[in-house]
Protein backbone atom coordinates (compact mmCIF):
# COMPACT_ATOMS: atom_id res chain seq x y z
CA UNK A 1 0.00 0.00 0.00
CA UNK A 2 1.90 3.67 -1.00
CA UNK A 3 0.43 6.32 0.25
CA UNK A 4 1.38 10.47 -1.45
CA UNK A 5 -0.02 13.61 -0.55
CA UNK A 6 -1.37 15.65 -3.16
CA UNK A 7 -0.76 19.63 -2.10
CA UNK A 8 -2.33 22.33 -4.17
CA UNK A 9 -1.09 25.60 -4.52
CA UNK A 10 -2.01 26.93 -8.07
CA UNK A 11 -4.09 29.98 -6.60
CA UNK A 12 -3.05 33.39 -6.20
CA UNK A 13 -4.34 34.15 -2.52
CA UNK A 14 -5.14 37.47 -2.68
CA UNK A 15 -7.44 37.97 0.12
CA UNK A 16 -4.42 37.54 2.54
CA UNK A 17 -2.32 40.40 1.23
CA UNK A 18 0.93 40.94 0.93
CA UNK A 19 2.84 41.20 -2.24
CA UNK A 20 3.24 37.82 -3.25
CA UNK A 21 0.89 35.07 -2.96
CA UNK A 22 -0.20 33.98 0.40
CA UNK A 23 2.07 30.13 -0.08
CA UNK A 24 5.21 32.49 -0.98
CA UNK A 25 4.91 34.65 1.82
CA UNK A 26 7.26 34.12 4.86
CA UNK A 27 5.90 32.33 8.13
CA UNK A 28 8.72 32.52 10.52
CA UNK A 29 11.95 31.43 8.93
CA UNK A 30 10.34 29.78 6.02
CA UNK A 31 7.84 29.91 3.78
CA UNK A 32 3.85 29.16 3.95
CA UNK A 33 4.32 26.26 1.25
CA UNK A 34 7.52 25.18 2.36
CA UNK A 35 6.01 24.57 6.25
CA UNK A 36 3.18 23.21 4.31
CA UNK A 37 5.25 20.74 2.58
CA UNK A 38 7.85 19.61 4.86
CA UNK A 39 4.60 17.98 6.78
CA UNK A 40 4.44 15.11 4.06
CA UNK A 41 7.63 14.87 3.16
CA UNK A 42 8.69 14.43 6.72
CA UNK A 43 5.26 12.18 7.58
CA UNK A 44 6.59 8.57 7.84
CA UNK A 45 3.81 7.02 6.42
CA UNK A 46 3.61 9.32 2.89
CA UNK A 47 5.67 7.88 0.02
CA UNK A 48 4.79 10.08 -2.48
CA UNK A 49 4.18 14.11 -2.67
CA UNK A 50 3.19 16.46 -5.51
CA UNK A 51 3.04 20.06 -5.45
CA UNK A 52 0.33 21.76 -7.74
CA UNK A 53 1.79 25.43 -8.82
CA UNK A 54 0.36 28.29 -10.97
CA UNK A 55 2.40 28.33 -14.45
CA UNK A 56 3.96 31.45 -13.25
CA UNK A 57 5.30 30.03 -9.73
CA UNK A 58 7.44 26.48 -11.07
CA UNK A 59 10.67 28.15 -10.11
CA UNK A 60 9.90 28.64 -6.46
CA UNK A 61 9.02 24.91 -5.69
CA UNK A 62 10.78 24.03 -2.66
CA UNK A 63 14.24 22.31 -3.73
CA UNK A 64 13.42 19.24 -2.25
CA UNK A 65 14.78 15.70 -3.85
CA UNK A 66 11.60 13.54 -4.34
CA UNK A 67 9.43 16.39 -5.00
CA UNK A 68 6.77 15.86 -7.61
CA UNK A 69 6.59 19.38 -9.16
CA UNK A 70 3.05 19.52 -10.98
CA UNK A 71 1.81 22.69 -13.19
CA UNK A 72 -1.98 23.15 -12.40
CA UNK A 73 -5.05 24.37 -14.27
CA UNK A 74 -7.47 27.41 -13.98
CA UNK A 75 -9.56 26.01 -11.37
CA UNK A 76 -9.05 24.33 -7.79
CA UNK A 77 -10.75 21.03 -9.47
CA UNK A 78 -8.34 21.42 -12.20
CA UNK A 79 -5.12 21.91 -10.15
CA UNK A 80 -6.55 18.86 -8.23
CA UNK A 81 -6.76 16.64 -11.29
CA UNK A 82 -3.42 17.71 -12.74
CA UNK A 83 -1.70 16.29 -9.63
CA UNK A 84 -3.68 13.53 -9.44
CA UNK A 85 -2.38 13.11 -13.51
CA UNK A 86 0.71 13.65 -12.30
CA UNK A 87 0.77 9.60 -9.94
CA UNK A 88 -0.80 8.03 -12.27
CA UNK A 89 2.08 5.56 -12.97
CA UNK A 90 3.61 6.23 -9.16
CA UNK A 91 1.86 2.94 -7.57
CA UNK A 92 -0.16 5.33 -5.16
CA UNK A 93 -2.97 3.59 -3.31
CA UNK A 94 -4.50 5.80 -1.64
CA UNK A 95 -3.84 9.75 -1.59
CA UNK A 96 -4.19 13.01 0.74
CA UNK A 97 -5.19 16.14 -0.86
CA UNK A 98 -4.38 19.12 0.91
CA UNK A 99 -4.53 23.00 0.93
CA UNK A 100 -1.32 24.82 0.81
CA UNK A 101 -2.82 27.27 2.58
CA UNK A 102 -3.32 24.81 6.04
CA UNK A 103 0.23 24.75 7.15
CA UNK A 104 -0.44 23.34 10.77
CA UNK A 105 -1.86 20.16 9.94
CA UNK A 106 -0.19 17.78 12.50
CA UNK A 107 1.32 14.39 11.70
CA UNK A 108 -1.28 12.80 14.04
CA UNK A 109 -4.26 14.60 11.95
CA UNK A 110 -2.29 12.88 8.67
CA UNK A 111 -2.17 9.74 10.46
CA UNK A 112 -5.89 9.35 11.28
CA UNK A 113 -6.96 10.16 7.90
CA UNK A 114 -4.83 7.46 6.59
CA UNK A 115 -5.93 4.87 8.71
CA UNK A 116 -9.76 5.91 7.93
CA UNK A 117 -9.01 4.91 4.82
CA UNK A 118 -8.99 1.42 5.49
CA UNK A 119 -12.57 1.28 6.65
CA UNK A 120 -13.87 3.87 3.73
CA UNK A 121 -13.27 5.06 0.11
CA UNK A 122 -13.01 8.61 1.37
CA UNK A 123 -12.07 10.21 4.94
CA UNK A 124 -11.88 13.62 6.08
CA UNK A 125 -11.22 15.80 9.01
CA UNK A 126 -13.83 18.20 10.25
CA UNK A 127 -15.18 19.80 13.40
CA UNK A 128 -18.86 20.42 14.57
CA UNK A 129 -20.33 23.73 14.15
CA UNK A 130 -20.50 25.08 17.65
CA UNK A 131 -21.06 28.63 17.18
CA UNK A 132 -24.76 29.96 17.20
CA UNK A 133 -25.62 30.83 12.98
CA UNK A 134 -27.02 34.07 11.62
CA UNK A 135 -28.77 35.18 8.64
CA UNK A 136 -28.00 38.85 8.00
CA UNK A 137 -28.64 42.04 5.57
CA UNK A 138 -27.48 45.42 5.64
CA UNK A 139 -25.56 45.12 9.16
CA UNK A 140 -28.87 43.25 10.87
CA UNK A 141 -29.70 39.60 12.10
CA UNK A 142 -32.54 38.42 9.47
CA UNK A 143 -32.63 35.09 10.81
CA UNK A 144 -31.38 32.16 12.55
CA UNK A 145 -30.56 28.81 11.20
CA UNK A 146 -30.27 25.28 13.26
CA UNK A 147 -26.47 23.96 13.58
CA UNK A 148 -27.37 20.42 14.33
CA UNK A 149 -24.84 17.99 12.15
CA UNK A 150 -23.23 21.13 10.67
CA UNK A 151 -19.27 20.69 10.07
CA UNK A 152 -16.42 22.64 9.46
CA UNK A 153 -14.55 21.03 6.88
CA UNK A 154 -10.59 20.78 6.73
CA UNK A 155 -8.21 18.98 4.72
CA UNK A 156 -6.26 16.83 4.29
CA UNK A 157 -9.43 14.99 2.74
CA UNK A 158 -7.83 11.43 1.41
CA UNK A 159 -9.18 8.69 -1.05
CA UNK A 160 -8.33 5.53 -2.35
CA UNK A 161 -6.14 7.09 -5.44
CA UNK A 162 -8.24 5.12 -7.90
CA UNK A 163 -11.58 5.73 -7.00
CA UNK A 164 -11.13 10.28 -6.81
CA UNK A 165 -8.87 10.24 -10.39
CA UNK A 166 -12.11 8.25 -11.72
CA UNK A 167 -14.41 10.78 -9.66
CA UNK A 168 -12.24 14.17 -10.80
CA UNK A 169 -12.16 12.50 -14.46
CA UNK A 170 -15.88 12.16 -14.42
CA UNK A 171 -16.47 15.97 -12.92
CA UNK A 172 -16.98 19.05 -15.15
CA UNK A 173 -17.92 21.78 -12.60
CA UNK A 174 -15.40 23.59 -10.00
CA UNK A 175 -16.05 21.61 -6.91
CA UNK A 176 -15.68 23.81 -3.48
CA UNK A 177 -13.57 20.55 -2.37
CA UNK A 178 -12.15 17.29 -3.30
CA UNK A 179 -15.52 15.93 -0.65
CA UNK A 180 -17.88 17.48 -3.34
CA UNK A 181 -16.34 15.41 -6.07
CA UNK A 182 -16.16 11.91 -4.50
CA UNK A 183 -19.91 12.53 -3.33
CA UNK A 184 -21.03 13.35 -7.02
CA UNK A 185 -19.50 9.90 -8.03
CA UNK A 186 -21.32 8.09 -5.25
CA UNK A 187 -18.38 7.35 -3.02
CA UNK A 188 -18.93 7.17 0.83
CA UNK A 189 -16.74 9.40 2.70
CA UNK A 190 -15.99 9.05 6.15
CA UNK A 191 -15.66 12.57 9.11
CA UNK A 192 -12.65 12.13 10.88
CA UNK A 193 -12.06 14.32 13.79
CA UNK A 194 -10.18 17.78 13.06
CA UNK A 195 -7.88 20.53 14.73
CA UNK A 196 -8.21 23.84 16.01
CA UNK A 197 -5.24 24.42 14.93
CA UNK A 198 -5.47 23.55 11.75
CA UNK A 199 -6.55 26.93 10.02
CA UNK A 200 -6.47 27.69 7.14
CA UNK A 201 -5.07 31.38 5.93
CA UNK A 202 -7.63 33.57 4.28
CA UNK A 203 -6.98 36.95 5.54
CA UNK A 204 -4.00 39.06 6.71
CA UNK A 205 -4.22 38.37 10.17
CA UNK A 206 -4.23 34.60 9.67
CA UNK A 207 -0.34 34.56 8.96
CA UNK A 208 0.42 35.46 12.15
CA UNK A 209 -2.04 33.14 13.79
CA UNK A 210 0.17 30.50 11.99
CA UNK A 211 3.15 31.63 13.36
CA UNK A 212 1.99 31.66 17.14
CA UNK A 213 0.82 27.55 16.36
CA UNK A 214 3.93 25.98 14.80
CA UNK A 215 6.34 28.55 17.47
CA UNK A 216 4.77 26.12 20.28
CA UNK A 217 6.24 22.77 18.05
CA UNK A 218 9.14 25.08 16.81
CA UNK A 219 12.52 23.35 17.66
CA UNK A 220 14.72 26.58 18.45
CA UNK A 221 18.63 26.09 18.82
CA UNK A 222 21.54 28.80 19.74
CA UNK A 223 25.12 28.34 19.76
CA UNK A 224 28.24 30.80 20.45
CA UNK A 225 31.72 30.86 19.23
CA UNK A 226 34.27 32.10 20.18
CA UNK A 227 38.43 32.97 18.38
CA UNK A 228 41.43 34.61 18.74
CA UNK A 229 44.33 35.71 15.95
CA UNK A 230 47.64 37.21 16.68
CA UNK A 231 48.84 40.12 14.65
CA UNK A 232 51.92 39.72 12.24
CA UNK A 233 53.36 40.88 9.33
CA UNK A 234 51.17 41.77 6.50
CA UNK A 235 49.05 44.76 4.99
CA UNK A 236 45.43 43.93 5.29
CA UNK A 237 43.21 41.73 7.45
CA UNK A 238 40.31 39.42 6.37
CA UNK A 239 37.15 40.18 8.83
CA UNK A 240 33.95 38.41 8.19
CA UNK A 241 34.99 37.80 4.24
CA UNK A 242 35.96 41.45 4.10
CA UNK A 243 39.64 42.53 3.33
CA UNK A 244 40.30 45.39 5.61
CA UNK A 245 43.56 47.41 4.93
CA UNK A 246 45.74 47.17 8.17
CA UNK A 247 49.70 47.68 8.82
CA UNK A 248 49.95 44.07 9.83
CA UNK A 249 47.69 40.94 9.25
CA UNK A 250 46.56 38.15 11.24
CA UNK A 251 48.22 34.98 11.56
CA UNK A 252 46.50 31.47 11.04
CA UNK A 253 46.58 28.43 9.35
CA UNK A 254 44.11 29.78 7.46
CA UNK A 255 43.40 33.01 6.40
CA UNK A 256 42.83 33.89 10.10
CA UNK A 257 39.49 35.17 9.28
CA UNK A 258 38.65 35.57 13.13
CA UNK A 259 34.89 36.37 12.63
CA UNK A 260 34.16 34.12 10.19
CA UNK A 261 35.91 31.70 12.34
CA UNK A 262 33.65 32.68 15.67
CA UNK A 263 30.24 32.12 13.93
CA UNK A 264 31.42 29.06 12.21
CA UNK A 265 31.96 27.58 15.63
CA UNK A 266 29.06 29.21 16.90
CA UNK A 267 27.02 27.37 13.92
CA UNK A 268 28.74 23.66 14.39
CA UNK A 269 27.97 24.56 18.44
CA UNK A 270 24.04 24.92 18.47
CA UNK A 271 24.24 21.43 16.07
CA UNK A 272 26.53 19.55 19.01
CA UNK A 273 28.85 19.48 15.81
CA UNK A 274 32.30 20.27 18.12
CA UNK A 275 34.36 22.71 16.20
CA UNK A 276 36.11 24.19 13.28
CA UNK A 277 39.24 21.43 14.32
CA UNK A 278 37.06 18.71 14.43
CA UNK A 279 36.18 19.43 10.62
CA UNK A 280 39.04 21.14 8.78
CA UNK A 281 42.17 19.71 11.07
CA UNK A 282 44.97 22.70 11.26
CA UNK A 283 47.22 19.56 10.85
CA UNK A 284 46.28 19.29 7.48
CA UNK A 285 48.13 21.23 5.19
CA UNK A 286 45.24 21.13 2.52
CA UNK A 287 43.72 23.91 4.76
CA UNK A 288 46.99 26.36 4.80
CA UNK A 289 45.87 29.97 3.61
CA UNK A 290 41.88 28.70 2.95
CA UNK A 291 39.74 30.84 2.56
CA UNK A 292 37.53 31.12 5.91
CA UNK A 293 34.54 30.78 3.27
CA UNK A 294 35.09 27.30 2.81
CA UNK A 295 34.30 26.25 6.77
CA UNK A 296 31.09 28.44 6.98
CA UNK A 297 29.83 26.85 3.63
CA UNK A 298 30.32 23.66 5.42
CA UNK A 299 28.49 24.75 8.64
CA UNK A 300 25.27 26.33 6.53
CA UNK A 301 25.42 22.92 4.81
CA UNK A 302 24.97 20.69 7.79
CA UNK A 303 22.16 23.19 8.87
CA UNK A 304 20.17 22.40 6.26
CA UNK A 305 20.61 19.08 5.99
CA UNK A 306 19.71 18.53 9.98
CA UNK A 307 16.35 20.33 8.60
CA UNK A 308 16.83 23.71 10.61
CA UNK A 309 17.00 27.64 9.34
CA UNK A 310 19.78 30.48 10.47
CA UNK A 311 17.22 32.89 12.51
CA UNK A 312 19.91 35.58 13.19
CA UNK A 313 23.48 35.93 13.87
CA UNK A 314 25.41 38.24 15.28
CA UNK A 315 29.05 38.77 15.43
CA UNK A 316 31.32 40.96 17.29
CA UNK A 317 34.97 41.71 16.56
CA UNK A 318 37.14 42.77 19.75
CA UNK A 319 39.89 44.75 18.62
CA UNK A 320 41.65 48.34 19.17
CA UNK A 321 42.10 48.52 15.21
CA UNK A 322 41.54 48.42 12.33
CA UNK A 323 38.37 50.50 12.71
CA UNK A 324 35.12 48.01 12.15
CA UNK A 325 32.49 50.82 11.27
CA UNK A 326 33.66 51.70 7.98
CA UNK A 327 33.78 48.23 6.71
CA UNK A 328 30.70 46.55 8.79
CA UNK A 329 28.07 47.17 6.21
CA UNK A 330 29.93 45.16 3.57
CA UNK A 331 30.53 42.60 5.86
CA UNK A 332 27.04 41.83 7.28
CA UNK A 333 26.50 41.70 3.13
CA UNK A 334 29.13 39.02 3.36
CA UNK A 335 28.00 36.83 5.37
CA UNK A 336 23.85 37.19 4.90
CA UNK A 337 24.89 36.13 0.82
CA UNK A 338 26.50 33.20 2.72
CA UNK A 339 24.37 32.55 5.08
CA UNK A 340 21.50 33.01 2.65
CA UNK A 341 20.03 35.40 4.77
CA UNK A 342 18.06 38.77 4.26
CA UNK A 343 20.50 41.48 6.12
CA UNK A 344 18.03 42.37 9.01
CA UNK A 345 18.92 38.92 10.44
CA UNK A 346 22.56 40.04 10.56
CA UNK A 347 24.67 41.81 12.59
CA UNK A 348 27.83 42.96 12.88
CA UNK A 349 29.49 45.00 15.59
CA UNK A 350 33.17 46.09 17.38
CA UNK A 351 33.97 47.49 20.35
CA UNK A 352 37.04 47.74 22.60
CA UNK A 353 38.71 45.99 25.50
CA UNK A 354 39.47 49.72 26.99
CA UNK A 355 43.07 49.19 26.28
CA UNK A 356 43.18 45.61 28.70
CA UNK A 357 44.42 42.67 28.18
CA UNK A 358 46.48 41.30 24.92
CA UNK A 359 43.29 43.09 22.27
CA UNK A 360 44.01 46.24 24.40
CA UNK A 361 47.63 46.22 23.42
CA UNK A 362 46.97 45.53 19.59
CA UNK A 363 48.37 42.44 19.61
CA UNK A 364 45.05 40.50 17.98
CA UNK A 365 41.47 40.44 17.52
CA UNK A 366 38.89 38.44 19.20
CA UNK A 367 35.15 37.58 17.86
CA UNK A 368 32.64 36.39 19.68
CA UNK A 369 29.25 35.10 17.66
CA UNK A 370 25.55 33.93 18.59
CA UNK A 371 23.19 32.17 16.20
CA UNK A 372 20.01 30.58 16.56
CA UNK A 373 18.85 27.75 14.52
CA UNK A 374 15.04 27.43 13.98
CA UNK A 375 13.70 23.92 12.79
CA UNK A 376 9.53 23.47 12.78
Amino acid sequence: MTNAALIVAAGRGTRAGGPVPKQWQALGARRVADHTVARFVDHPDITHVVLVLHPDDLTLAPDLPDLIVSTGGSTRAASVRAGLEALERSGTTRVLIHDVARPCASPALISRVLAALDHAPGAAPAQPVTDALWRAAAGRVTGTEDRSGLWRAQTPQGFHYDAILAAHRANSDDAADDVTVARAAGLDVAVVEGEEDNIKITHPGDIARAARILGGSMQIRVGNGFDVHRFGPGDHVVLCGVSVPHARALQGHSDADVGMHALTDAIYGALAEGDIGRHFPPSDPQWKGADSRIFLDHAVALVHERGFEIGNLDVTLVCEEPKIGPHASAMRAKLAGICGLSLDRVSVKATTSERLGFTGRGEGIAALATVSLVAP
